[in-house]
C-alpha cells in the first residue's frame, strides 16, 4: 500500500463520519467493528435496523457513531436533581406571597381586587415571555437560559423588599413571570433529551414535585418559622427566598451539562414550527385543557390561605392547612405519572378533573376532618393534571425533544392565561358578592370543561394509534 493510501485509510478510520456502514457502538466495554458486522452478515444488518428503529422511538439500547442514548447515561439523575432544585425555588417564590396576603393588604392598603391583580400579575408577564422563552431555549441552549431564569426569579423576590404600594409591589411580582418560563419550559425539554421511554414518566413526576415541595415549605414555614426568625418582616422574608433561588441557579451553572437536544442551535423557521404544532388536534386540545386547569389551580390556591382565614383559622394555621394539598400533591406527582399508561392518560385526566370539582366544593364548605380530607384529595387530583398533559405533548411524534421548547412555550403561554385570570376573577367575585362561593362555582364549571375535552382527546389518541399500526 502506498504512503498516500495509508494516510487515507488512517483518516477514514479516525473520522466518525467515515466509519463502515455497519459500525455500532454500545455501552462501555462493548464494541462492534465494521468487520464484526460484515461477518455477522444478515444478522448484523437486522440488528442495525432494529437499533435505528429503537432510537427513532426514543427507546434504550445501542446507538450509532458512539452516541449514548438517554437511558444509559447515569449523569441524567444529577441533571434531574439540579432541575428539581430550580423548580423547587420556582414553587417557593411563586407561593411565598400567599401566606403574606393579610400583612400585605394591611401595610400597603390594598383592596381585594388589587391583591387579585398582584397575585395574577406574574402569570400575565409569563404569557408574554413564554413563547419567547421556548424560542430562546431552542436557540441558546438550556444551561444559560435556566441560569437567567433563576437570576430573574431571585431579583423578583428581592425587589419586593422595596414595595411601598400597589404599583411597586405589582412590578416586583410581575418580574417573576419573566424568569419563570425558562424554568418550567426548560425542564421538560431537558428531561426529553436525557430520559426516554418509561423513564420519562418517572423523571417528569419527580421534576414536577419540585415546585410542590417548594410551595409546601413556603406555605407551612413562612408564618410559623421564617417570619418570626426575621422579626415578622415580610420584606426580609422575600429577600431570604430570593437568595435560595440564586443559590440553586449557581449549582445549576457549575454542575449541569449540555447534551443533544439541550445545546444551542435550533431551526430558523420557528414560526413554521408553531404553525405545524398548532395544526395537531391533540396539541390544540391540550392547550384548551391547560387554560382551564391553570385557572382552577392558580385561582383557588392563590386565595386558599385567605379562604381558610375567613373560615376561622389563624394565619399560621391557615398556612399549615394550605400546605396539606401541596404535600399530598408532591406524593401524587411521583406516583401517578409513572403508573398511568400512555394510552389511558386522557381517561385519567377526565376522572381527576371531576374529583377536583368535588374537592373544591368540600374545601369551600366543610370544616374539621372533612376539610382536611378535601384538602388532601384536592392536592392529589389537581397536581397530577399538569405532568400528564405534558407527557401527552412530549410523546407526540410531531413534538419530541427536538421541538419541546417550542411546544412548551405554547403550552405555558396559553396555560398562564388561565393562571392570570383565575385569581383575578376570584378577587372580582369576592368584591362583588362578599364571599368566595361564587368564584368556587366558576372554577367548578372549568373542571367540567376539562373532563369533557378529554373525550375528544381520547378519540384522537385512538385514531393516531390506529394510524401508527397501519403504517
Amino acid at each position: 500500500m502506498s504512503r498516500e493510501n495509508s494516510r487515507r485509510a488512517v483518516r477514514g478510520l479516525a473520522s466518525p463520519l467515515r466509519r463502515p456502514k455497519g459500525f455500532l457502538t454500545g455501552p462501555p466495554g462493548q464494541r462492534y467493528t465494521g468487520s464484526t458486522v460484515r461477518r455477522s452478515g444478515r444478522v448484523g444488518r437486522r440488528r442495525a435496523g432494529m437499533m435505528r428503529e429503537k432510537k427513532a422511538m426514543g427507546g434504550e439500547g445501542l446507538s450509532f457513531l458512539g452516541e449514548v442514548v438517554p437511558e444509559v447515561r447515569p449523569y441524567r439523575w444529577v441533571m434531574l436533581g439540579l432541575l428539581w432544585s430550580l423548580y423547587a425555588s420556582f414553587g417557593l417564590i411563586s407561593r411565598a406571597i400567599f401566606p403574606l396576603v393579610t400583612p400585605l393588604l394591611r401595610d400597603l392598603a390594598l383592596t381585594y381586587t388589587q391583591m387579585g391583580v398582584v397575585l395574577g400579575s406574574w402569570q400575565l408577564t409569563y404569557i408574554l415571555a413564554a413563547l419567547a422563552a421556548g424560542t430562546v431555549l431552542d436557540r441558546w441552549g438550556v444551561k444559560r437560559c435556566l441560569l437567567a431564569g433563576a437570576v430573574l426569579m431571585s431579583l423578583s423576590a428581592g425587589f419586593r423588599f422595596f414595595a411601598l404600594g400597589f404599583w411597586s409591589l405589582l412590578a416586583a411580582v410581575a418580574m417573576f413571570g419573566a424568569g419563570g418560563p425558562m424554568i418550567s419550559i426548560g425542564g421538560p425539554k431537558t428531561i426529553a433529551a436525557w430520559f426516554a421511554g418509561q423513564g420519562r414518566g418517572t423523571a417528569m413526576g419527580l421534576y414536577m414535585a419540585g415546585p410542590a415541595v417548594g410551595g409546601l415549605l413556603s406555605l407551612s414555614l413562612t408564618n410559623s418559622l421564617v417570619m418570626p426568625c426575621l422579626g415578622q418582616s415580610w420584606r426580609l422574608t422575600f429577600v431570604f427566598y430570593g437568595l435560595v433561588a440564586l443559590g440553586a441557579g449557581g449549582l445549576w451553572w457549575f454542575l449541569s451539562r449540555e447534551t443533544e437536544g439541550t445545546g444551542a442551535g435550533g431551526e430558523a423557521g420557528l414560526g413554521k414550527i408553531f404553525g405545524r404544532l398548532i395544526r395537531v388536534r391533540n396539541v390544540r386540545l391540550i392547550l384548551l385543557m391547560a387554560l382551564a386547569s391553570f385557572a382552577v389551580s392558580h385561582g383557588f390556591t392563590s386565595w386558599l390561605p385567605k379562604i381558610l382565614e375567613v373560615s376561622g383559622l389563624s394565619p399560621a394555621k391557615a398556612g399549615l392547612a394550605a400546605a396539606v394539598p401541596v404535600a399530598t400533591g408532591a406524593l401524587a406527582l411521583v406516583v401517578i405519572p409513572r403508573l398511568v399508561p400512555a394510552s389511558r392518560r386522557g381517561r385519567v385526566i377526565a376522572v381527576l378533573a371531576l374529583l377536583t370539582l368535588i374537592f373544591l366544593l368540600v374545601v369551600s364548605r366543610a370544616s374539621g376532618g372533612w376539610l382536611l380530607l378535601g384538602l388532601a384529595g384536592l392536592g392529589v387530583t389537581e397536581s397530577a393534571l399538569l405532568p400528564l398533559m405534558l407527557l401527552i405533548l412530549m410523546d407526540s411524534p410531531e413534538v419530541g425533544s427536538r421541538h419541546m421548547g417550542a411546544a412548551g412555550g405554547m403550552y405555558f403561554t396559553v396555560a398562564e392565561m388561565g393562571g392570570f385570570t383565575g385569581p383575578l376573577i376570584m378577587g372580582l367575585l369576592v368584591d362583588a358578592t362578599g364571599a368566595f362561593l361564587a368564584g368556587v362555582g366558576f372554577l367548578a364549571g372549568l373542571c367540567l370543561a376539562v373532563s369533557a375535552l378529554t373525550l375528544l382527546l381520547r378519540r384522537e389518541g385512538a385514531s393516531a394509534a390506529a394510524g401508527a399500526e397501519n403504517e
